[in-house]
């Protein structure tokens, strides 16, 4: 390992030859190593690790066609990595037979379990292509190692009876090792907040006014003044009450659109049009969120230079609590929430986004109106074009998730069948008849739209291995019987999330 100190005075650490040129201004930025393996062999290697993470898992496939992303595949010879990092977890994992499973395992881990973020950069490194191939006991390690043993054993079974003798002899191996414990990096201290950005508020709301003039209120307490909020209402005419959302009552511009389309998907992106501000809060009309939240959400981000950060969101008990109650859960987290990194997730509940990147997505696909997945669609996408999508323990809030109101008073629908039943935006001109497709249509749009036909494949293997497998005695011989059934639902999902994918993303 050789050492690089930037201007600040940072030490860096590196294998290989790197363009040095470059190190500072990476410093500077949100990641914590940096490699090129994708240019030269590791491009989604270590396929295996569908037998665990299915299509759960954001990082399973390499973000694409960008300069940059977040991506922990790690060439053991080639990287450049922060001292502090490197010292904190000790360096590689020698247990491992080979250097480039050392190197994976240290990306992975990072990634995963430590709050840290790898990034591949284009071009950093120059190196000849490498063959890259890791054995069976190095992949079972890594399963023992990582994930619980119902993952191996799993991976066992899904290797055919061709394979068995060896990879049994490698799993029997590997058996009863200790699970990896995780410890969370050091935060960055948060830098005072530069300049006065304008932050625009979006709220789709639905049948549920009260909760959002509660949610305006707590942005009018916020120690940084956002500069407007859209709200884009589908409440019916009938049900309306025009003493929400009085101007005079807040210290920020406030922008009313009464919705006649269907769906909160195209109500964020009617927002969209409307915002001005220098970034977007995206926010459900049932949170609660502290005073120093926005604040929160902007230093972040001028911490890490990045563009988006997806905040802690807490599930409330009941929908009485408030921010008393979210102050005491947050206590009671203790350590636990000191975690930043790469986020694994976005919701549309607490999120902030810098308008640029927004407008460059354009907004939400709508075809996942009327359903669910349309938060895990953006934060993909945001990846995909090279971005950092921070975790923020520092911009938390309070879900109340009252049972009556918002947007899934449409979803609802999805539950029936005959004539009581509302068309669904996916069912497009093919509206459900007999039997409801299982699971919804749009989650498996999703999954269709960013993960590759084997990994769909092992996707409804492993639903319904686990459907079966999970079942008590008692249960399984129905299950076993509903099975067909089961499938012909799963089968109708696919059908209409295909429909979907042959239309392309839609906007509008």
């Amino acid at each position: 390992m050789k050492t690089y100190t930037t201007i600040k005075g940072e030490t860096l650490l590196y294998c290989g030859n790197p363009k040095l040129e470059l190190l500072d201004a990476l410093a500077d930025g949100p990641g914590d190593l940096w490699h090129s393996s994708l240019d030269y062999g590791f491009k989604n290697c270590f396929s295996e690790l569908v037998y665990q993470t299915s299509v759960y898992w954001w990082f399973i496939n390499d973000f694409e066609g960008s300069g940059q992303a977040v991506n922990w595949r790690v060439d053991s010879k080639h990287f450049v990595v922060r001292a502090t990092v490197w010292d904190a977890l000790n360096g590689f994992d020698k247990s491992y037979s080979s250097e480039i499973m050392q190197g994976l395992d240290f990306g992975f881990s990072l990634l995963r379990h430590h709050g840290g973020i790898p990034m591949y950069i284009k071009g950093l490194f120059q190196v000849e292509s490498i063959q890259v191939q890791i054995s069976p006991i190095d992949r079972y390690l890594f399963f023992a190692k990582h994930f619980k043993s119902r993952h191996s054993y799993y991976m066992l079974f899904r290797q055919g009876i061709f394979k068995f003798p060896t990879e049994y002899q490698a799993f029997k191996r590997t058996k009863g090792t200790k699970t990896y414990q995780g410890f969370t990096l050091p935060l960055r201290p948060l830098k005072a907040l530069e300049g006065k950005p304008k932050v625009s508020l979006v709220i789709p709301t639905m049948k549920r006014q009260s909760y959002t003039e509660m949610l305006l209120q707590d942005y009018k307490n916020q120690t940084y003044p956002i500069f407007e909020a859209v709200i884009v209402d589908a409440t019916p005419v009938e049900e309306r009450d025009p003493s929400y959302y009085q101007p005079h009552n807040f210290n920020f511009a406030i922008k009313v659109a009464w919705q006649e389309s269907k769906g909160s998907c195209r109500a964020r992106n009617e927002a969209i049009a409307l915002c001005t501000g220098d970034y977007i809060i995206f926010a459900d009309d049932d949170v609660r969120v502290l005073p120093d939240f926005v604040e929160n959400h902007l230093k972040l981000l001028q911490t890490y230079q990045a563009k988006a950060s997806n905040g802690l969101d807490i599930m409330a008990e009941h929908i009485h609590q408030d921010l008393s109650d979210l102050n005491f859960r947050l206590e009671s987290m203790g350590e636990k929430r000191w975690k930043v990194g790469a986020s694994h997730m976005f919701s549309n509940a607490n999120s902030i986004v810098a308008t640029s990147l927004v407008k460059k997505l354009i907004g939400n696909d709508v075809n996942f109106d009327g359903g669910y997945g349309e938060d895990t669609d953006f934060g993909l996408r945001i990846l995909k074009a090279g971005e950092v999508l921070l975790f923020n323990p520092y911009a938390p809030n309070l879900h109340l998730k009252p049972p009556m109101g918002g947007y899934r008073f449409w979803g609802l629908q999805a539950g029936l069948l005959g004539k009581k039943r509302k068309p669904q935006p996916w069912e497009l001109d093919k509206p459900v008849k007999w039997y409801r497709p299982v699971p919804s249509p749009t989650i498996t749009y999703g999954i269709l739209k960013h993960y590759t036909p084997k990994q769909v494949r092992e996707w409804r293997k492993k639903h319904f291995f686990i459907y079966l497998s999970r079942s008590s005695l008692k249960t399984f011989l129905p299950r076993l019987f509903k099975l067909p059934f089961k499938q012909l639902q799963f089968s109708k999902s696919l059908s209409y999330a295909k429909r979907l994918l042959k239309l392309g993303e839609r906007y509008s």
